[in-house]
């Protein structure tokens, strides 16, 4: 099959992922993963041939250029999505990367911010624009609920109960939904917003979060308005997915559980919780030894 039936068959796929309910970024990560290995096979001036051996030099290929193994990663799964669907509808003879292993990743440690940085981002959120105060209480319901990025954005009005302190992301990780609790400031911060809401143009549709000139918000726009957030507080290289983290930290912290945690984070399996709370692990652990008072013999 060559590279031209593969891209028509590419907008098949696509369909295909809206039909399960794949979220819109789950979408545009396999495509953008697929695209990038034809862009790559034509560059090379090979068949995009889904076996093995292409797929894996595909993968050197993007490594060698300087990719994180997490992007490589990503465009081999969606590869491997890909070469799966067709074989389940009869397009190619067999799957030959259905048991092709993922490449290894790095074993990262995410940092987390300080309570100083997070008072910092807030306090560069202040302002009477309702981008101000809709980037306040974005800023506040991630940190405080650990909420994905994703989730927190596909939120309309009608999720949110102010009077009982909670919000309802229906559709998580996996389409799984559940309730996120929230305290009176990060309610009073969505109220002030929900208010200035009022006068946008777009105030009668379902979405909670609306952008400038009277546009919808969406995960680019999120991720640009938290980053200036983020400059203004004199914080570098920052990325949406570090609240989750620093509310997983804080919460543990502060001495809550890690039931509850992996509750309200949306995590089904312990290892995840690991992955997102060991960036500070040894100074909790230093600090819960403190209050035992072991040495006292």
């Amino acid at each position: 099959m060559d590279s031209g039936e593969l891209k028509d068959l590419l907008g098949s796929f696509t369909l295909h992922l809206r039909g399960e309910r794949k979220s819109p970024q789950t979408v545009k990560t396999y495509g953008d993963g697929v695209r990038a290995f034809l862009a790559w096979a034509g560059r090379e001036g090979i068949a995009p041939a889904l076996d093995r051996p292409t797929v894996d030099k595909f993968v050197a290929g993007l490594l060698d250029s300087g990719a994180e193994a997490a992007t490589a990663r990503s465009r081999q799964l969606a590869v491997r999505r890909f070469s799966a669907w067709l074989a389940a509808e009869g397009e190619i003879g067999a799957d030959q990367l259905a048991h092709m292993s993922p490449p290894k990743l790095d074993d990262k440690v995410v940092p987390v911010l300080s309570d100083d940085q997070l008072k910092a981002m807030l306090a560069a959120c202040k302002g009477p624009r309702l981008m101000d105060r809709r980037d306040e209480a974005i800023l506040r319901l991630m940190t405080e609920t650990g909420a994905r990025a994703g989730e927190v954005l596909a939120l309309d009005v009608g999720d949110v109960n102010l009077a009982a302190g909670t919000a309802v992301i229906h559709r998580g990780k996996g389409g799984k939904a559940r309730t996120v609790p929230f305290g009176p400031r990060t309610g009073a911060a969505i109220d002030r917003y929900i208010r200035a809401r009022r006068h946008h143009r777009l105030a009668g549709t379902p979405a909670l979060w609306l952008g400038e000139g009277g546009k919808g918000f969406a995960y680019y726009g999120l991720r640009c308005a938290l980053a200036y957030r983020a400059r203004l507080a004199g914080i570098g290289d920052f990325h949406p997915h570090v609240l989750r983290h620093t509310a997983a930290d804080r919460w543990l912290t502060a001495g809550g559980s890690e039931g509850g945690l992996m509750a309200v984070a949306g995590w089904a399996r312990p290892d995840m919780l690991l992955r997102y709370t060991r960036a500070r692990a040894g100074q909790r652990a230093a600090d819960e030894a403190r209050t035992l008072n072991l040495g006292d013999l």
